[in-house]
């Protein structure tokens, strides 16, 4: 089959690699949708390249089941479906918990195995087995489907930032996953402020029903979540970006009592200030946010079948595997918010 490999960095190529078989309770899939997330960008830009190589990324998943192995029943051969692309033990103390993203044993596509910029990837039983796999009808367009990998994270995020209706959200990036965190601000019925130093990002969020959206280069941020808040602040900071900066400069902008989430993963080894007095006296939660859950990812397949979470307009560019070195490009011209890799 062929499949994207990334050899080192900045060295990744179009090649022929055996096809995958599924050993007994896995699934093969064939890829019709691979979305392109910002953790892939960076690694093919070399910001973090993974342990071993080479490696084919690619974690957000949706296709046709292509095989199946030994053991697997209620999926068959031809079977569209979604792909939840981390495999959990389901018994540790995270797993029992709910904390899946956390579990003790987890590895996944593009984390340990093979991702699905391919034409074919092989689903390991830990994933079938905690319902992983998840049917979609007929007329759902594939690549709408591998959206729900990074809404369901947008899903988590909104939970551990407990954000309700008519709250306010800042979100600090107008990324794609920026842009997640505003649809899923305005379908729970908060305001959204965004923040994004990139003008069309910027008239995109617009587009999306940012209530209000700031330029941090033309004005200071913090004063417009001011001056939006009547100076109390947002009920939810969610940094959509690893900058450790951004995510300095946005801690004052939380509301007493409120939530900083980290959502976006910042690069190793760089530190964040927090006045501990501030934490204590306005009883600040600082939390972070890493993927997601089954069922959460169970529960973006169904908003997004049933429509309640339109995110078509997210996907500004389609590619294939021949054409991966051009999205890549893009990616370094910050010309691209969100890409899918099609077949």
């Amino acid at each position: 089959m062929k499949a994207f490999l990334v050899y080192g960095v900045n060295d990744f190529r179009v090649e022929e690699v055996p096809s995958p078989k599924p050993e007994p309770g896995d699934i093969v899939v064939k890829v019709r949708a691979s979305g392109i997330c910002a953790t892939d960008v960076k690694t093919l830009l070399g910001h973090g390249v993974p342990q071993s190589l080479p490696a084919i990324l690619g974690h957000e998943v949706a296709g046709e089941v292509f095989d199946i192995g030994e053991g697997v029943s209620g999926i068959e051969p031809g079977d569209r479906v979604a792909v939840y692309p981390i495999a959990v033990c389901g018994q540790c103390d995270f797993c029992l918990a709910n904390r899946h993203s956390l579990c003790r044993h987890e590895f996944g596509l593009a984390h340990g195995i093979d991702g699905g910029f391919a034409e074919l990837v092989r689903i390991p039983r830990q994933i079938v087995q905690i319902g992983g796999v998840v049917k979609i009808p007929p007329n759902l367009d594939f690549e709408l489907a591998a959206m729900a990998e990074p809404l369901s994270c947008g899903l988590a995020s909104f939970r551990v930032s407990r954000v309700k209706p008519g709250n306010t959200v800042v979100i600090c990036g107008a990324g794609p996953m920026g842009l997640i965190h505003l649809l899923l601000a305005k379908r729970e019925g908060a305001k959204a402020i965004v923040i994004e130093p990139l003008a069309h990002r910027r008239e995109f969020a617009s587009q999306l029903g940012a209530d209000y959206v700031l330029d941090p280069e033309a004005q200071d941020p913090l004063q417009g979540v001011k001056e939006a808040t009547n100076g109390d602040g947002a009920e939810a900071v969610i940094t959509s970006l690893g900058d450790p900066r951004a995510i300095q400069s946005a801690l004052p902008m939380v509301k007493k009592g409120g939530v900083f989430n980290i959502f976006g993963g910042p690069p190793a080894g760089h530190t964040i200030q927090v006045d501990p007095r501030w934490v204590h006296y306005s009883e600040i939660t600082i939390t972070g946010s890493f993927a997601s859950t089954p069922e959460d990812f169970r529960q973006a397949v169904k908003l997004i079948v049933e429509g309640e979470i339109e995110v078509a307009p997210v996907i500004t560019h389609r590619f294939t595997l021949d054409s991966m070195v051009e999205a890549i490009e893009k990616a370094k011209r910050f010309e691209m918010i969100k890409g899918v890799l099609l077949a």
